[in-house]
């Protein structure tokens, strides 16, 4: 009798991210192109058990000012890949970071949809040209 196991991804890069200023430190380091798209497009940061990014996964696409994201898209391939916490990541193209109640709104479904399947939604930002990025749950 032979069975097969599911492999996890586990290619891990950098160091833990363990606090909102290691987020703001990883994003502002690794997306800088992502903060100047000129459409809206949200991100995943998938972590490991040591909470080192495992994956960065572009979920969804919208456009100048909106982008159309669905908590089941983004859990998916958290489950697959083994993810045990999440960063979400988007863009505002207009410059300014700050959240709107529609960001509000998408991380209280996501984080709720995290605690269903027991990931821990370590954070969701908005990032935005010019280095700027600013949290949503703090």
């Amino acid at each position: 009798m032979s069975f097969e196991l599911l492999r996890v991804k586990e290619i891990a890069t950098g160091e833990p991210i363990r606090s909102p200023k290691d987020v703001s430190k990883f994003v502002s380091e690794n997306m800088e192109e992502e903060a100047l798209v000129d459409r809206e497009c949200f991100w995943i940061l998938h972590l490991n058990a040591r909470n080192q990014v495992i994956e960065k996964e572009l979920t969804a696409i919208g456009c100048v000012n909106a982008c159309l994201v669905r908590p089941a898209d983004v859990m998916r391939k958290a489950v697959i890949n083994g993810t045990v916490a999440v960063i979400a990541v988007h863009n505002h193209p207009s410059g300014n970071a700050e959240p709107s109640q529609e960001d509000h709104q998408l991380t209280e479904r996501l984080k709720n949809s995290c605690e269903i399947l027991g990931i821990q939604l370590l954070d969701s930002v908005v990032i935005a040209a010019g280095g700027k990025v600013k949290s949503i749950m703090r």
